[in-house]
C-alpha cells in the first residue's frame, strides 16, 4: 500500500495553523524525518522483497505467470514506483526545512498532489482487479479456464489501473478541484475542505468524486473477498460430503479441504485489503 512518509505530522484542528501549514514556506516543527526515513525504507524494502519473491517462484514454476501473480507484480512496481517519486522531494524538502511551495512553488504542489492521488488510486484498482479475478476463478472456474478468462483480464487490468487514474486525477491540473499543501508543508494532497465564501463547486465535486470511487473500491473488493471465501467454504462442503467426513477419511484440516493455492491467495488478498483500509479509509 502506498503510505508515502509525508504524513508524519500530528493534525491539528487549529485552523491558524491549517491556513500556516497551507501556505507557509517553512517546514512545520510538528514534521518527523526520522519516521519519514523508516517508511520510505520499509515500501522499498518491502516491495524490492516481494518482486524478489516474485521471480524466484515465476523461475520455479518454469510456466507462464497466473493472472493473479502478474497483478500481484503490478501492485508492487506501482507502490514502488509511487514511493521513489514522492519520498525524495520529502527528504529534500526536510533537508532544506523548506515546505514545497518554497521548493517549487505551485506547479512542484500540482505534481506532489497528482502523483500521491495517482499512486493511491492505481493501486487500489489493481487490489480490486486481483479480488474480482479470485472471485472469477472460484465463482465461475469452468467458464474462467475455458476461455482463459484470467490471462484476458490481466491485460487489461494494468492499463485501465493505470489510464482511468491519470485522467481522474489530472482534473485539478486544468482547473477542476484543487490541490493544497497540507502540514508539516511537505506534501500535497486534494482540498477536501472548501471554504464557502469561494463558490468554486468543481473542488467539492472533485473532492467527492475521488473519495466515492475510493469507497466504491473499497466496498467491491470487501464484496469479492466474501465471494471466495463463500466459494472456498463450499469447495471444503464438497470436497466433505464426497469423501463421507473428514474423519473418516483422515483430517486434512482447512489448508488441503479448501485448496492451499486458493487460500492462500485468499489470505494475501485479506492482508492488502486491510491495510488499504486502514490507510485509505479515514482520509476518504
Amino acid at each position: 500500500m502506498l503510505n508515502p512518509p509525508m504524513m508524519t505530522a500530528r493534525p491539528s484542528l487549529h485552523p491558524t495553523i491549517h491556513h500556516f501549514c497551507e501556505n507557509s514556506t517553512r517546514v512545520h516543527a510538528d514534521g518527523n524525518p526520522a519516521t519519514s526515513t523508516l517508511m520510505f525504507l520499509m515500501g522499498v524494502l518491502g516491495n524490492l522483497l516481494a518482486l524478489g519473491i516474485l521471480g524466484v517462484h515465476r523461475r520455479e514454476q518454469r510456466a507462464r505467470a497466473s493472472p493473479f501473480c502478474v497483478l500481484v507484480t503490478g501492485l508492487a512496481v506501482t507502490d514502488l514506483l509511487g514511493t521513489c517519486v514522492l519520498s525524495p522531494v520529502v527528504f529534500v524538502s526536510y533537508a532544506q526545512q523548506a515546505s514545497l511551495l518554497a521548493l517549487g512553488w505551485w506547479p512542484l504542489c500540482h505534481l506532489f498532489a497528482f502523483a500521491m492521488t495517482f499512486f493511491n488510486l492505481s493501486s487500489m484498482m489493481i487490489l480490486f482487479f486481483m479480488a474480482f479475478e479470485r472471485c472469477l476463478a472460484l465463482s465461475h472456474p469452468y467458464v474462467y479456464a475455458q476461455h482463459s478468462w484470467g490471462h484476458r483480464l490481466a491485460r487489461v487490468s494494468l492499463p485501465i489501473s493505470y489510464i482511468v487514474p491519470a485522467l481522474l486525477c489530472a482534473l485539478p491540473l486544468i482547473g477542476v478541484g484543487e490541490h493544497k499543501q497540507y502540514c508539516p508543508g511537505t506534501w500535497c494532497f486534494i482540498r477536501m475542505a472548501v471554504p464557502p465564501t469561494t463558490g468554486k463547486d468543481g473542488t467539492l465535486a472533485f473532492s467527492l468524486l475521488y473519495a466515492i470511487l475510493t469507497g466504491l473500491l473499497i466496498l467491491a473488493i470487501l464484496l469479492c473477498n466474501a465471494s471466495v471465501t463463500a466459494s472456498l467454504c463450499r469447495m471444503r462442503k464438497g470436497q466433505r460430503a464426497r469423501r463421507g467426513s473428514l474423519r473418516r477419511g483422515g483430517a486434512r484440516g482447512w489448508f488441503l479441504g479448501a485448496g492451499e493455492e486458493e487460500l492462500e491467495h485468499l489470505i494475501l488478498l485479506v492482508l492488502m485489503t486491510i491495510i488499504f483500509m486502514v490507510c485509505s479509509v479515514p482520509m476518504t
